[in-house]
Formats: structure tokens, C-alpha cells, sequence
């Protein structure tokens, strides 16, 4: 009797299951559930900050080419830079921020990283909103 209640239960529950509606109109949802797309400013904003961090890519790319034996191979090389750890060591005396970048394992790729520091450090950025001078290093000196 109580396996026979259940599958009728069950009969029951699959009929209401069939006349529910699959999918739900947004405009049938209420006010406070509804979707909202991201508003225009946010993604041109957004596009704006990938557009400059490519720009800059671009720039330590030209930078780097000239040293490397493949100049396609630029990119690649900048990924796995941008992978590595570093230590941030700021000095408030001197009002610097360094960047130490660690050794890789080949004396050459060591050779072109110090060279891209040379030419960012040449730059003489400032880290936003701190006051500080970014310097680049490579290793313990």
C-alpha cells in the first residue's frame, strides 16, 4: 500500500513537473532578480585598461626582440617573465620601490632581463598614488 501511495505520489509530481515551464522570461522575473548588463562606461573602461596593457606589452616586446635569437619568441618570453615570482622592497628613505626579479635558469635569458630592467629603470616611472620610484633588479644585487 505504501509503495503504491509513493508511485502515485510520483505520477502526480511528473505531472506538475510537465505543465511547469522550462525556461522563464526575464520579464517575468521579479524587479530585484532580474539581469543587468554591464553598463557601456564599465566595458569601454575596461577595453581602455587592456588596450594600454597591450600597448605596453608591445613596447617591452620591441624591446626584447633585438636580444633573443627568434624575435617571435618575444611574447613567449614576456609571459614567462610575467610568471616568475619577485620581491617588492620598498625604501621609503629614498622614496624607491624595487622590484627584484629572480634568477632564471640560463645565463642568457639572465642577460636580456637585465637588459630590460635597464631600459625600464631608464624610464623613471613612478608607482601610482605612493611617490615611489619603480627601480628594477635582477637577483640579490
Amino acid at each position: 500500500e505504501q509503495i503504491e501511495a509513493l508511485q502515485a505520489n510520483i505520477c502526480q509530481l511528473k505531472a506538475q513537473r510537465k505543465i511547469t515551464p522550462r525556461h522563464i522570461k526575464i520579464q517575468d522575473l521579479p524587479e530585484n532578480e532580474r539581469f543587468h548588463k554591464l553598463a557601456n562606461l564599465s566595458k569601454h573602461f575596461l577595453d581602455t585598461i587592456k588596450i594600454i596593457a597591450y600597448r605596453a606589452e608591445s613596447a617591452m616586446v620591441n624591446i626584447v626582440r633585438e636580444f633573443l635569437p627568434k624575435p617571435d619568441q618575444a611574447r613567449a618570453f614576456l609571459r614567462a617573465l610575467y610568471a616568475t615570482e619577485a620581491d617588492l622592497l620598498p625604501d621609503y628613505l629614498n622614496k624607491t620601490l624595487t622590484v627584484r626579479l629572480h634568477h632564471s635558469a640560463r645565463v642568457h635569458t639572465d642577460e636580456i632581463i637585465a637588459k630590460l630592467c635597464e631600459e625600464l629603470n631608464a624610464t623613471k616611472t613612478f608607482f601610482p598614488r605612493s611617490g615611489l620610484r619603480l627601480i628594477f633588479k635582477l637577483g640579490s644585487s
